[in-house]
């Protein structure tokens, strides 16, 4: 299902459509609905409204999307979970603000720890991926990984981290809920157009959009970035070779207000980007079996600095959510669509040069589904909850690998490259039925109790019943513990599981190291265990510590195998992920501060599935040994702070991280590091100047080299590097 190579360009072009055809409405408000009975003109709210009445019309359409949106976070809150929150404000007060990535954001939250593009940009919790993404809500499928996110900060309202012994609506992915809610044009009324830029010839011109018209509540938003880092450097030089990248996104959210109880809204996004795999200078050719230099097509050597690698990423979706509140109902039902496509692309000579065989990779995954979430408050005291997720993928696989011929023993015996084509496709259906009870037992006592059924169909047909129990207690008006049991069901992720023929590469340079042994990957089952406690020592001071405990079987993993930067998932027979948080946010008048730090622990044993990926020497340790998991990292920390003085906003934050894992099976990890980065946004008062900001950051301040990846470890391809001390600045203009 290609897509027409001209459809970044319609993305954008149609998101300027939209901001120039909108009408704006005649009244302006940046009022959010949590604050609308606390306003002073609340009482006039309470007054009867006239439709003629333009401004009593607006009004009530922020009462009415206010009430509704309370409703919907009424119906799958996140009771006895662990949450940790940033809103729009907060992205504002950390270096590069809403230009910077969405995983960059997620960095400043507990438990968050960073890696590279080609490995999955981020961990929560010591796993890789097992994160669910929802826009208001609603469940938005898994996309193929590839090396950026696919959503712009710029959207973001509020964002919550959900993570621990989560609530039955919850499934599938579990390591963490990333709930957005998106900014709406009823509080967010107007638009800003921004350009961006500085270093690695970062040029990322942005707008925003929002408002509303009667019963129709819109909110657009579209950027472009181009650089000359992309992803990370394989060097530890400051510029990258090879190294351009051109990204593209759109979003638009739109509502309706069918009457006082009911709307309908419409959620669509796209994203494009196109990427240039940076070089590695200097690396060694091979060589045929008499040491000779190989020629190949008629070419005596190549230098690797003048590989030419390139992946193409897509990622679209779209929602329609049906949302009624009735009496004591509310439940909101929506449907999806999401297609994803990755393409690497090799350098055909230089890949045989360099790894004796080159692969072109496509993966696509497309998936449909419904959605239905619904609460009933049966009684003062035992709220129910249930709900419903359809999920259906589609997955191709298109490989054409050149390779040479080789013998029985290993040895190279051709030097004339010949292609293998390989081809698959895969279905799979999800499909989770949850039900729970909050019974509040005392003022301060509440217990959440439930579980879900799961059943998938994929490469392998599986499923599990999961309890749920959690329960919360206010010691007294600062002080509240949690704890909770989960019981997790991880299907595969369809798109990360490679189902070609490995036969095929029998007595080539493509052949695995080892055996050739490739059982298929299957389905996580996990016990997970999570208590905390917060307090608030001020009003403006709160703390939290939180621990979990996790126990595994058929453990997943991702890992990059290949010379394809693309992940492919794998299991390990049995795992253990532990560790604890610490979180600290101050807030007073316009200082804010926040501190965490996280400690964790992620082992797994014996790889169960896809071992012809791995070298005959790393199966026969794994087997009989605790390794720790690539991604794993002790600890991880972020600090960060900002003054809103007048006009001027200073702002710093700091990422630390004691290292990833590397060396055989993991046995040892790379260096600790850390990056200070520094900023300030200045507004104005003036006239003529009130609708503009400006913005200056310093990323990397100290100009400290680090290596998130140097290319060993189990999975890993090739060394990466944070960035460099770099600098950026920008202007934006509010209308």
């Amino acid at each position: 299902m290609p897509y027409n190579r001209i459809l970044p360009s319609c993305i954008f072009l149609f998101g300027f459509s939209l901001l120039f055809f909108s009408q704006r409405s005649v009244a302006q408000t940046t009022q959010k609905p949590a604050d609308v009975p606390a306003d002073p003109a609340s009482e006039e709210l309470k007054k009867p409204i006239l439709e003629s009445d333009s401004d009593a019309t607006r009004l009530n359409t922020i009462v009415v999307v206010g009430k509704l949106n309370e409703a919907r976070s009424h119906i799958a809150p996140s009771l006895g979970a662990t949450v940790y929150s940033v809103n729009s404000n907060d992205i504002l007060s950390q270096s590069q603000g809403d230009n910077a990535p969405l995983n960059h954001v997620l960095l400043r939250l507990p438990g968050v720890s960073q890696d590279s593009a080609a490995s999955g940009l981020m961990h929560v919790r010591d796993e890789h991926a097992n994160v669910q993404y929802r826009i208001n809500d609603v469940l938005i499928p898994e996309g193929i990984t590839g090396f950026s996110t696919e959503l712009d900060s710029r959207l973001i309202d509020k964002m919550d981290l959900i993570t621990g012994a989560l609530p039955a609506q919850y499934g599938f992915r579990t390591a963490g809920i990333v709930d957005i809610h998106t900014k709406e044009g009823a509080f967010n009324e107007g638009g800003d157009a921004s350009m961006y830029g500085g270093s690695y010839d970062t040029l990322r011109p942005s707008f925003e959009y929002g408002g509303h018209q009667g019963k129709l509540n819109y909110f657009y938003s579209g950027s472009y970035l181009q650089n000359s880092l992309g992803i990370e450097n394989p060097t530890s030089q400051p510029d990258a070779i090879h190294d351009n990248s051109n990204q593209y996104r759109g979003f638009s959210y739109l509502s309706y207000l069918i009457d006082d109880t009911s709307r309908v809204s419409l959620i669509l996004s796209g994203a494009y980007n196109h990427f240039q795999i940076p070089n590695n200078p200097g690396q060694t050719e091979g060589a045929d079996p008499a040491g000779n230099t190989l020629v190949i097509n008629g070419v005596p050597s190549f230098d690797s600095s003048q590989l030419d690698e390139r992946q193409n990423e897509q990622n679209y979706y779209a929602v329609l959510a049906y949302q009624k509140s009735v009496g004591d109902l509310d439940f909101q039902a929506s449907l999806f669509s999401h297609y994803s496509d990755v393409l690497f692309m090799p350098d055909v000579n230089g890949d045989l040069f360099f790894n004796g065989l080159a692969g072109r990779t496509e993966r696509s995954l497309l998936s449909n589904g419904a959605q239905l979430d619904s609460s009933y408050k049966l009684t003062e005291s035992h709220t129910l909850r249930g709900g419903i997720l359809l999920d259906a993928e589609n997955s191709h696989e298109r490989d054409t690998t050149w390779v040479f011929q080789t013998d029985a023993a290993g040895d190279q015996t051709g030097f004339n490259p010949f292609k293998i084509e390989d081809s698959s496709s895969h279905s799979a259906y999800f499909y989770g039925f949850y039900l729970q009870d909050e019974w509040k037992i005392t003022e301060a006592w509440t217990v959440n109790a439930g579980g879900r059924l799961d059943l998938y169909q994929g490469i392998v047909s599986q499923s599990q019943l999961s309890p749920r129990l959690n329960s919360t207690y206010e010691i007294d008006k600062n002080t509240a513990i949690h704890a909770g049991y989960a019981r997790y069901f991880t299907p595969p992720p369809l798109e990360a599981v490679s189902a070609g023929s490995v036969q095929k590469f029998a007595n080539t340079t493509g052949a695995p190291a080892g055996t050739f042994q490739d059982d298929p990957v299957v389905s996580e089952r996990a016990h997970y265990f999570d208590a905390g406690i917060s307090h608030k020592f001020l009003p403006e001071f709160q703390t939290g510590i939180d621990a979990f405990y996790k126990t595994a079987r058929n453990q997943l993993d991702d890992g990059q195998f290949g010379t394809a930067p693309i992940l492919t998932a794998f299991n390990y027979r049995t795992g253990e992920i532990y560790g604890s948080e610490v979180s600290a946010n101050y807030s007073k008048d316009k200082f804010q501060a926040f501190a965490n730090f996280a400690w964790d622990h992620a082992t797994g044993r014996d790889i169960s599935s896809a071992q012809f990926r791995f070298a005959q020497d790393e199966l026969d340790f794994i087997r009989s040994n605790d390794v720790h998991l690539d991604h794993d990292q002790r600890f991880t920390g972020s600090f960060g702070t900002s003054y809103q003085l007048n006009e001027t906003r200073p702002y710093a934050d700091l990422i630390y991280g004691s290292g990833l894992r590397n060396g055989f099976a993991n046995t040892g990890h790379l260096p600790d590091y850390n990056t200070l980065n520094v900023g300030v946004e200045q507004g104005f008062k003036w006239a003529e100047l009130k609708n503009l900001k400006l913005r200056f950051d310093i990323i990397n301040v100290c100009d400290n080299i680090y290596e998130l990846r140097d290319g060993t470890g189990i999975g890993v391809g090739a060394p990466q590097f944070g960035a460099r001390r770099s600098f950026y600045g920008g202007l934006t203009y509010s209308f």
